[in-house]
C-alpha cells in the first residue's frame, strides 16, 4: 500500500482493476491470485483470539498501531477469503483509525462483490470489515485516552 494514496485513490485502483475482467469467473481468479499474494502470517499471530467469528473459513486478523496509524496483517485457510481480505487490507492499512472508520468501502459494492459472493462468504466479508474497523475504535479510544491522562 502506498502511504501518500488517500483510501479512496486505493478503492479506486482496485474498481478500474475489476473493470479489465469481462465475467465473475475471471474476477474469482483475480481474487485467488491475490490471495496468494499476501504474505504469510506468522504463526505467532495464529492464534485464536486473532480468528475472525462469523466467517466460513479460519481467518487470522492482527493489528499494530505505530505513529498514529493502524497496520494490518491476516491469512486464511481458503485462497478466495485470502483475496478478500487482502484487498480489505490494502484499501485500510497504513490509515488513522479516523480515516478507517470513516471509509465507506463503497469498492465491495462497486465491483459487485455482494452479489455475486456465496451468502455465507458475504457474510464473512462483513465480519472481517467489523473486525478492522473494531481495531481501528480500539486504537482511537487508545490515543484519546493517552492524551486526557
Amino acid at each position: 500500500m502506498n502511504n501518500n494514496q488517500t483510501i479512496e485513490d486505493t478503492e479506486a485502483g482496485i474498481i478500474e482493476s475489476f473493470s479489465w475482467f469481462e465475467n465473475w469467473e475471471e474476477k474469482y481468479e483475480y481474487i485467488i491470485e491475490l490471495g496468494k499474494k499476501l504474505p504469510a502470517l506468522e504463526e505467532e499471530y495464529k492464534k485464536d483470539e486473532n480468528i475472525i467469528k462469523g466467517c466460513q473459513s479460519t481467518v487470522w486478523l492482527a493489528s499494530e498501531y505505530k505513529n498514529g496509524k493502524v497496520f494490518y496483517k491476516a491469512d486464511s485457510d481458503a485462497l478466495i477469503v485470502k483475496g478478500l481480505v487482502s484487498m480489505l487490507i490494502s484499501v485500510l492499512s497504513g490509515h488513522t483509525p479516523d480515516e478507517i472508520l470513516d471509509a465507506k468501502l463503497g469498492f465491495i459494492k462497486e465491483i459487485g462483490m455482494m452479489a455475486h459472493l456465496a451468502q455465507t462468504r458475504s457474510n464473512g466479508l462483513v465480519a472481517m470489515v467489523k473486525q478492522i474497523k473494531n481495531y481501528a475504535l480500539a486504537y482511537k479510544s487508545i490515543s484519546v485516552v493517552g492524551k486526557t491522562i
